[in-house]
């Protein structure tokens, strides 16, 4: 074990019911006078939206909005986006909704005055240093999920639709400079996303956890957000408008992302190509295949996990805690595997190539080679 670290936490977040009231005090306290809203094409005519759009207009800030925002964004979205903030003179970002509107919101206040191509600063090794800080705008996340945790990362995910690959751009001024989370804006959202981006954040928190990096304080911060989902996400999904488990799972989405400084692992490895080529919901791609890495993972994590399961209240180790993964999933209504979940007749030399060439699969605890990876992909199938 190496006791040499590179360490960083959040930033300032706002945290409560009603607290998207404060929009206007949060955009001058980053710094900005002119933001654009931006979000995707289901939630841009929605009341939480335009009730935003008014509340900064009102602290007299515009009303600005770009929504061209695909599920999967990519270039394509950066580049309209981009066309919309610079002709509007804008000198901030708003990223308002789940993962697909904040990862790009973040992405056009990075990219707002770079003279390289987007791809220049995908996520390896120091690829971030090539970018102009001076050319990066601030940015104000306000999730309406509760799973990326995106609001408090120093990254987002861009799908590259020429190669169909999930792209991560990281710099350290990509993490916002105020959060809201207000668990009311996410009380609509429908059961199948709510479960969705429930089992994303605990993923994060699961991978992050079983990681074999040194991070004591994203370990405890992952174990802490397992339990905030186990005690939380049914019921938020079968009572929408419990408003403290939708909190608590507001909670839950951050500290996973927090958490996975320390690693995430082969879940995000092949859920992220599997995203890439067939458009799957992300979280709920990892629900799918999250027994099968448990297995994958078995002999490196059986007695992390027999820990995890004794501060959970899950009897039975390692075993009792896969149970009980089946059984929320079920309870969740997630796809067994993934031929239910749509995914028929796979490329599966194209997925094994795209998940060893993920980012996640340095963090985990079994090493991934072509060979048992191509198992893993087939036995999610």
């Amino acid at each position: 074990m190496s006791f040499n670290a590179n360490w960083s936490y959040p930033t300032a977040i706002r945290f409560g019911a009603g607290r998207i009231s404060e929009i206007g005090d949060a955009c001058k306290a980053a710094g900005m006078s002119k933001p654009l809203l931006v979000t995707d094409k289901g939630l841009a005519s929605l009341d939480i939206t335009t009730k935003t759009l008014s509340l900064m207009e009102a602290a007299g800030l515009g009303n600005a909005l770009f929504s061209d925002v695909d599920p999967n964004p990519n270039e394509k979205n950066l580049e309209d986006g981009l066309k919309v903030y610079r002709d509007g003179g804008h000198d901030g970002v708003v990223a308002f909704g789940g993962g697909s509107g904040l990862d790009l919101g973040k992405m056009l206040a990075f990219m707002a005055r770079q003279n390289r191509p987007v791809w220049d600063f995908e996520d390896i090794g120091d690829w971030w240093t090539r970018a102009e800080p001076d050319g990066i705008d601030p940015i104000v996340a306000v999730p309406t999920t509760a799973g990326t945790g995106s609001e408090v990362g120093r990254a987002s995910v861009i799908t590259n639709s020429i190669s169909a690959e999930k792209k991560i751009i990281y710099h350290p001024k990509v993490l916002p400079a105020v959060v809201i989370c207000d668990p009311e804006l996410t009380m609509g959202m429908p059961k199948a996303i709510t479960a969705g981006t429930g089992m994303d954040a605990f993923a994060h928190c699961l991978e992050a956890f079983c990681s074999p990096h040194y991070h004591p304080m994203s370990q405890g911060i992952a174990l802490e957000g397992l339990r905030l989902v186990k005690d939380n996400l049914l019921t938020a999904y079968n009572d929408g408008n419990d408003v403290g488990a939708r909190g608590h799972m507001m909670s839950a989405a951050a500290m996973g992302a927090t958490a996975f400084q320390k690693g995430l692992g082969a879940i995000h490895a092949i859920s992220h190509p599997i995203g890439a080529n067939y458009h799957t919901h992300h979280g709920t791609t990892n629900a799918v295949v999250m027994q099968e890495v448990l297995k994958f993972n078995r002999p490196a994590i059986e007695d992390r996990l027999g820990t995890a399961a004794n501060y959970l209240g899950i009897e039975g180790g390692f075993d009792g805690f896969y149970a009980y993964v089946g059984e929320l999933n079920s309870a969740l209504s997630i796809p067994k595997n993934l031929t239910e979940l749509g995914i028929k007749d796979p490329d599966i030399d194209r997925l094994v190539k795209g998940a060893l060439i993920d980012p996640s699969t340095g963090g985990n605890p079994i090493e991934m080679t072509e060979s048992n990876t191509r198992a893993l992909i087939e036995a999610c199938l």
